[in-house]
């Protein structure tokens, strides 16, 4: 009989960063989200293959503040961990500019589905990708990445450590470098984790940046704070030795859980690249089977050491969620967990009970191309082939206000396809725009109608945008618009793409509003 088997990506769509811990029987996981609000989604599992989300670690707009955040800054790179009653997540918030100085905070729950705490931000807390370590004695450990002073090469950075108060949160103590990247020449060390193993303290770190020469590394020690020896076999997971334009390419960034059954899970970050090595669906959640050799290093335990579209099941049994329905119809006063803002929205962007069964979006002054909270209710693409509809009811009473559909890399780089007024006649349009300047690519004169079914299908590096007065209807506006525009490589960016509703005043304000009876998306 074939080995059960599972398939990857863990979590398809722009799932990034992942970090999972266990608590007896049940494992949860958390992963960056950037500048999209609520932010880091917080997933359960009973069998480490199905996920389902159970909440947000930042969930209301008081506790963070994103107006300065561009897309690829925001949170970054978060770590779960659950110790005496109480899960802690550790994250970094960058709000400066992704090469500028950083935030890190630290909230708690006593349920990982929230609420969370207000962020409690520890002091002298430089650099990315924080994670913290619960000692058997008692102590609580810091683990950061820094840049070197020394910078004696480009990427140069290093993993330091530093105690904390268990009550404030706080450092105390002197700060232990344990990694220098100059040991091994290693570049951009960051996404540092601890665990305690047969009396051995092991390090695991990615390494190379998070592109084409991501990598996982490892380094163990007797002593938390000593000189942690490197593994010899280091990088122990990466794909940086292949051609991009492999089924699953940029492999690193990593986090790993044993079972009840004892055996031993690794969770990382990948992308799925298409040709020229583009890659709009962004970085996404695997996870491969490792094992402790007789030298105390783990090895992957697959037949090539890589991370793999299959792999075999844990030895756990089966539980499986139900799975969002295709289609939301916005008959709940609040929305479902895929649904994102870009920002919390800190003024009133929309409704879903001034009509009971829509989505209403308020026509703001903000745009889509500058750095701000614009009317966006969007949801992550997650196959490179997919077909997404919405149903629009708009009446544009001006020239400037628009609504529509909007597919989104950042603010510079994205596809908005919108009804909207000129000269008294109603058109729809497609508007590109590319390196932050928009541009009108097709419109088209369309008739009065009470409601307009607008469609996008996607087919891996092209998009195809359709219109129809009925249901069934999709008459082409723009065929094979290129879609390396949303390709997380172009806009040299961390994020992947979105989809969903949006509407705008361009700058004016407005009392108008576009209702939204659903929306559907459908992958293969």
């Amino acid at each position: 009989m074939p080995e059960k088997t599972f398939s990857n990506p863990l979590l398809p769509g722009f799932y990034p960063d992942p970090s999972i811990c266990r608590v007896g029987e049940d494992y949860y996981m958390v992963t960056s989200s950037f500048v999209y609000f609520p932010g880091l989604p917080i997933f359960h599992s009973k069998d480490l293959v199905h996920w389902e989300q159970i909440g947000h670690g930042i969930h209301r707009p008081d506790q963070l503040d994103y107006k300065n955040c561009e897309t690829s800054e925001g949170l970054w790179a978060p770590s779960i961990r659950y110790h005496n009653g109480t899960f802690y997540i550790i994250n970094t918030f960058v709000s400066k500019g992704r090469e500028a100085d950083r935030d890190n905070y630290i909230i708690t729950a006593k349920n990982p589905a929230g609420p969370w705490s207000d962020p409690v931000f520890v002091e002298g807390a430089d650099g990315i990708d924080s994670s913290l370590f619960f000692d058997d004695d008692g102590s609580v450990w810091y683990v950061g990445n820094f840049i070197s002073s020394e910078c004696l090469y480009e990427g140069h950075h290093g993993i330091y450590l530093n105690e904390l108060d268990p009550v404030t949160l706080q450092f105390k103590g002197e700060r232990r470098i344990i990694w220098d990247g100059k040991k091994t020449y290693s570049r951009w060390i960051e996404a540092p984790h601890i665990y305690k193993k047969d009396g051995w303290y092991y390090l695991l770190v990615a390494e190379g940046g998070t592109f084409i020469n991501h990598s996982v590394q490892m380094a163990r020690c007797r002593t938390i704070d000593g000189d942690y020896e490197i593994c010899p076999r280091n990088p122990i997971v990466s794909h940086r030795h292949l051609p991009l334009e492999i089924p699953i390419a940029v492999t690193g960034h990593a986090d790993i859980t044993d079972t009840q059954n004892g055996e031993w899970w690794m969770v990382l970050l990948a992308v799925r690249p298409y040709t020229g090595g583009h890659y709009n669906i962004g970085r996404e959640t695997f996870m491969i089977p490792m094992v402790w050799d007789e030298d105390g290093w783990p090895r992957i335990d697959n037949a090539n050491g890589m991370v793999n579209e299959r792999e075999r099941l844990p030895r756990l049994p089966e539980t499986i969620y139900p799975p969002l329905p295709a289609s939301d119809n916005f008959e709940s006063p609040v929305l479902q967990m895929q649904w994102n803002t870009i920002h919390p929205p800190l003024q009133t962007l929309y409704s879903l009970t001034e009509r009971k069964g829509f989505l209403r979006l308020y026509t703001r002054p903000e745009v889509m191309e500058e750095i701000c909270t614009p009317a966006f209710v969007g949801r992550r693409q997650q196959h490179k082939n997919f077909l997404s509809k919405t149903a629009m009811e708009f009446s544009p009473e001006t020239d400037f206000q628009e609504a529509g559909l909007a597919l989104v890399q950042d603010d510079r780089f994205h596809y908005l396809m919108t009804m909207r007024k000129k000269q008294g006649k109603t058109f729809l349009q497609l508007w590109e725009t590319r390196n932050g300047i928009r541009s009108l690519k097709k419109e088209q004169e369309i008739k009065e109608s009470s409601r307009l079914y607008l469609s996008v299908q996607g087919h891996t590096d092209t998009y195809s945008f359709y219109y129809g007065y009925e249901e069934q209807e999709m008459l082409p506006l723009v065929l094979c618009a290129d879609g390396v525009l949303l390709s997380s490589d172009v806009n040299n960016g961390f994020t992947g793409t979105y989809l969903g509703m949006y509407a705008s005043a361009n700058h004016r304000d407005s009392l108008a509003f576009a209702d939204f009876d659903w929306f559907t998306y459908q992958g293969e």
